[in-house]
């Protein structure tokens, strides 16, 4: 009984000692990105269920669950084929990115070094696998879209590296129209 409670308080200590770690290389701690965000964003809430039917298995994993798609997966593959565009949310279809920005960071994600629409991605502190990172999200949906990290090294403007899970983006080239909504996931 005495040892249980003492491995009890042993773990609440690590507990309080791993939240309080300072950020690690890279990291950026910031409510919100460097561009004020629109506090008038319609949001869009739906039920898990209807999640579900909207989007496919790994869309929900990745989007509403917080996952990560594998690295170098085929998401990522059509990302680097694709051309001048704009990437919306595969949730809600908010405007997040812009190919303007968009970039190869070699590390087998998505990557941007700043939002085309900044009202439509936040970011917050993700506590999550005993590290500090900043979360990006969409601010529409509050769809899980990656994380963003700041003093890398890249040749970018910003020295920001958005790292976006492909399959939270809808690529839509230029000269096509931006989708209302989002068509359900095919089964």
């Amino acid at each position: 009984m005495k040892a249980a409670l003492h491995l009890l308080i042993l773990a609440g200590i690590i507990a309080v000692v791993a939240g309080c770690r300072p950020a690690e290389k890279g990291a950026i701690t910031m409510k919100t990105n460097d561009k004020t965000p629109d506090t008038n964003v319609v949001k869009v809430t739906k039920t898990d269920e209807e999640w579900q039917k909207l989007l496919t298995p790994e869309q929900y994993r990745v989007l509403r669950q917080a996952g990560t798609e594998r690295a170098f997966g085929a998401a990522y593959e059509e990302f680097s084929k694709q051309g001048a565009g704009t990437y919306v949310c595969g949730g809600c279809g908010a405007e997040l990115f812009s190919s303007k920005e968009k970039f190869d960071s070699h590390c087998g994600w998505p990557s941007f070094y700043d939002p085309a629409n900044a009202k439509n991605v936040i970011s917050r502190d993700d506590f999550s696998h005993g590290s500090v990172r900043t979360e990006v999200i969409c601010a529409k949906c509050d769809g899980h879209l990656g994380h963003v990290f700041k003093g890398e090294g890249f040749n970018t403007p910003t020295d920001l590296r958005y790292c976006i899970n492909g399959v939270s983006l809808k690529f839509v080239p230029n000269g096509e129209k931006v989708p209302a909504k989002p068509e359900p996931a095919k089964p």
